[in-house]
């Protein structure tokens, strides 16, 4: 856990900035950078499983993905958990798997099953009762009161703002330590957000890059999420990668290989092999090799 993330939770940080990653890779990157926390983004999950966020992704998948992200990366991870893969008890089961993974956290939403990412059409909602009984749930079976409760409603695209902030406020009385309304697409939507349900005092979760992480923070939002910082790149350089070996039968020169041989393509075995495994470790492999190997 990072000092910044204790400070966070002590009440003496007012704000943290998660950006999201969705497997190891990503995760070791962000880990070698350097963040306060990160963001387990469900639909990163969902993606690296080849499938769209709607509800598809099971419990099992995405705990063990929580815990891929958590070793990777060694920072605290906030995760998504969709709905909480079922009724109470089933929320109950979904806390003690993602605290057992080691996240630090988790968001839990109000729609009805199947889910859909809080940017798709179609959402539907559970009601507000529901979900309040599941935020008790979930706060019950927390064996520490450190690992933060967030609860998300998707209901600005159902049924607006005054449906909203009847939501969160119940949410936020039946134990939740953070508020996440999801779908600001606009900054009119964003600043609607801050009017009605952050300024009057109710601690809040922004997900989305309509504003920078200074700004967010100025707001008052306590935390802001990034969820397609690393997807978002890693699909367009991918895409853009494969359809240039389609195209040319070639392998795309990557910036590294520019400082070797500019312009050149290089073998699969070496291009830009350095830097990748330093990220995923492998100096501290052979170090160990060399420590546990056996001599004659």
């Amino acid at each position: 856990m990072t000092q910044a993330w204790q400070d966070w939770l002590a009440g003496r940080r007012p704000f943290i900035l998660a950006p999201g990653v969705y497997d190891g890779l990503t995760a070791k990157i962000a880990g070698s950078i350097g963040f306060d926390a990160l963001y387990m983004t469900g639909f990163g999950t969902a993606a690296s499983l080849g499938m769209p966020d709607v509800g598809l992704a099971t419990l099992t998948e995405m705990a063990a993905n929580v815990a891929r992200v958590v070793e990777a990366s060694g920072l605290p991870v906030i995760a998504d958990a969709d709905t909480g893969y079922g009724n109470p008890l089933n929320v109950q089961r979904t806390v003690r798997a993602y605290q057992r993974a080691g996240a630090v956290a988790l968001h839990l939403e109000d729609q009805a099953f199947p889910k859909k990412c809080g940017f798709f059409e179609g959402k539907r909602l559970i009601p507000a009762a529901e979900h309040v009984q599941k935020i008790k749930a979930a706060c019950d079976a927390r064996t520490s009161d450190d690992f933060v409760i967030i609860a998300r409603t998707d209901a600005l695209a159902v049924t607006g703002w005054n449906d909203v902030a009847d939501r969160v406020n119940a949410y936020r009385e039946a134990g939740a330590d953070l508020i996440f309304v999801d779908g600001i697409k606009t900054r009119a939507d964003l600043d609607g957000y801050v009017e009605r349900i952050v300024r009057p005092g109710l601690p809040a979760l922004y997900n989305g890059a309509l504003v920078p992480a200074s700004e967010a923070e100025a707001l008052g939002f306590r935390v802001q999420i990034l969820p397609g910082a690393a997807l978002q790149a890693a699909f367009q350089a991918i895409r853009s990668a494969l359809q240039t070996v389609k195209d040319t039968g070639q392998q795309p020169a990557v910036a590294s290989d520019a400082a070797i041989t500019p312009g050149a393509a290089r073998p699969a075995s070496s291009a830009g092999l350095g830097s990748i495994t330093d990220v995923l470790g492998l100096p501290a492999v052979y170090d160990l090799e060399r420590r546990y190997a056996v001599t004659s």
